[in-house]
């Protein structure tokens, strides 16, 4: 199982290629189930996910090619993936796939428009809560579907005719589920209205994909959709926008060890709130043409509260990486999860390194030290692993990172990017 080391105490100073948003091109490569022509997918990241996803689509019968890094190509610019789901010749999503990643279980929207029946098991992913699909099942209910849950899979059909559309209420914002009931809507007869959607950037993304397959949806971007149904939809060529996280992970990386660095391609819009914490903090900001330039100088952080929100508020799969940045600035920074409960486990790893974290249920407190040692310590999940990372940036000695596979979910040659700007980091393969 691969380990990643890092040898802190190197400020980053360069240029950062940001890539492809994880959580845009999971639900892009799903809306090729909508379609029986092929769907141009552009600045697709290479992560461990997307090839998961890969192997379940290829198991509903969709075909894809992916066409690699040419020579003196941009490497912000990404994998090119062409999906075609010409025949679906199975709508069984099988636990053996699933249960290694969340985001599968958005297949179920799509399969039920589509195909008008879906047998999906119940998603696995990081154990960071429960994140329970009711919202999922309740939404598609709104449209037709019978659905029964059945040796941990949901059984899924629709009345003659498939899906009808209707009225999708949220009691609380799911991006999830926003995207399972968003997909299944743009096939399903009439006009659907979903409320209290979630409005994330890549939320957002897929919407405009969907349009441009010929989907009819207003209100892109806010809390309220409104989708009118079409019979069928068509190919399209979709960019993935830029990861938001991933940008906000290096700035967040830069500001923790010191020094001064270009997220090539970062969207500022996509990351507001994050950025306004971090000037708060006393890191500096310059929006530019072609992405967000990070600089810390000499001059110490000062200590900020942040409570994690739907988007535009400040993003939960942030939060750990923000910890990790503050654990050397003197005085005491708050972070409260609203989000999911149990995502805290980061913090025991964190103080394997010798930082200062007491923690009382959904709060936090990160009072800073003087300095940190490297460790041999544990990922417990994606967001976690990367605030490891950062904790091992700017410990004194050598930090063993184990379980990187979780890394590799969520972040493209993260080593490689990091090692060019300076960082002493390297993968060790056993």
């Amino acid at each position: 199982m691969d380990r990643i080391k890092i040898t802190g105490g190197q400020q980053l100073n360069g240029t950062i290629a940001i890539s492809g948003a994880k959580n845009a091109a999971l639900p892009l490569m799903i809306a090729s189930l909508l379609t029986s022509d092929t769907l141009t997918l552009k600045n697709v990241p290479n992560l461990a996910d997307v090839g998961q996803l890969g192997r379940i689509l290829r198991n509903h019968g969709t075909d894809f090619t992916i066409a690699g890094k040419r020579p003196g190509k941009s490497p912000m610019q990404g994998e090119t993936f062409h999906l075609t789901s010409r025949d679906i010749w199975d709508t069984t999503a099988p636990y053996e796939m699933v249960s290694k990643m969340r985001a599968s279980f958005w297949v179920l929207g799509p399969l039920l428009g589509r195909e008008h029946k879906a047998r999906v098991s119940l998603p696995g992913g990081c154990a960071i809560g429960t994140r329970p699909v009711d919202l999922h099942l309740e939404g598609l209910k709104k449209l037709g579907a019978k659905i029964e849950l059945e040796d941990g899979y949901v059984i899924a059909r629709t009345p003659r005719g498939g899906l009808k559309g209707g009225k999708i209420t949220f009691p609380l914002i799911s991006v999830g589920a926003t995207h399972n009931c968003l997909l299944a809507a743009v096939l399903a007869r009439g006009e659907t209205l979903i409320e209290n959607a979630a409005a994330e950037p890549e939320i957002g993304d897929v919407a405009r994909c969907l349009v441009k397959m010929g989907a009819k949806i207003e209100g892109i971007d806010t809390h309220t959709l409104k989708i009118q149904g079409v019979t069928q939809l068509e190919g399209a060529v979709h960019t993935v926008l830029p990861d938001r996280i991933e940008a906000g992970t290096y700035a967040m990386a830069v500001a923790a060890t010191g020094g001064d660095v270009f997220l090539e391609g970062a969207d500022p819009t996509h990351l507001q709130s994050a950025l306004d914490l971090m000037v708060e903090a006393g890191v500096t900001i310059k929006i530019k043409k072609g992405g967000i330039q990070v600089t810390r100088g000499k001059e110490a952080l000062k200590p900020v509260q942040v409570e994690t929100q739907p988007f535009p508020g400040f993003p939960t799969d942030l939060q750990a990486q923000f910890m990790a940045m503050m654990l050397l600035v003197k005085g005491t920074s708050t972070v409260r999860e609203t989000i999911f409960e149990n995502r805290f486990m980061h913090v025991a790893e964190l103080m394997r390194m010798g930082a200062d974290i007491s923690q009382s249920g959904d709060t936090a407190q990160i009072t800073g030290v003087d300095e940190l040692h490297g460790a041999q310590v544990m990922a417990t999940d994606l967001r976690a692993s990367a605030s490891l990372v950062i904790g091992g940036l700017v410990a004194k000695g050598d930090t063993i990172v184990n379980r990187v596979y979780h890394l590799d979910r969520g972040f493209e040659r993260i080593e490689e990017k990091l090692s060019a700007c300076g960082a002493i980091i390297e993968r060790l393969s056993e």
